[in-house]
């Protein structure tokens, strides 16, 4: 449940940070896929190495990291704690899962369009949607691309 005075349904953004590519480090990347069905023996080579900002953001300059504080979105894989990245050179669309601003609070919501209008969508029970009132602004910073988040 969203706490007292946040009307954002329950699920905040909990930190900013932006993406300086290419400075992590390369870790190995090994060319066979670990079967989440059967186990398959592995292979003993490398592929290549592998910096994860290559693999997860697309435009540097425009992309950036946020850490979520709630569960509002648990239905969509985002979890408490989890890591976004967030690419603001998207254009939102319908469905898309967005880091927006709408009475000067962020919140990670799923974007969607009802009756004409935008609506902050959470994906958990307990949260309502959140309707764009006529006169309201509402600033979308951005679309969620990734999440990162540790195995409990």
């Amino acid at each position: 449940m969203p706490a007292p005075g946040d009307s954002t349904g329950g699920l905040r953004v909990a930190s900013i940070r932006r993406v300086h590519g290419g400075s992590g480090p390369r870790l190995p990347l090994y060319l066979s896929r670990v079967a989440a069905g059967f186990p398959s023996p592995a292979d003993d080579y490398v592929e290549r190495s592998l910096d994860l900002s290559e693999a997860l953001v697309e435009d540097e300059e425009a992309t950036f990291y946020v850490r979520v504080a709630g569960d509002s979105m648990i239905g969509a894989g985002i979890h408490d704690g989890d890591i976004l990245v967030v690419d603001r050179s998207v254009e939102p669309e319908e469905g898309d899962v967005v880091i927006a601003a709408l009475g000067g609070e962020l919140t990670v919501k799923r974007y969607e369009v009802r009756g004409g209008r935008p609506c902050l969508v959470p994906e958990a029970e307990g949260h309502d949607p959140i309707p764009v009132r006529e006169g309201e602004e509402l600033i979308v910073w951005g679309v969620a691309r990734h999440v990162v988040h540790e195995i409990s």
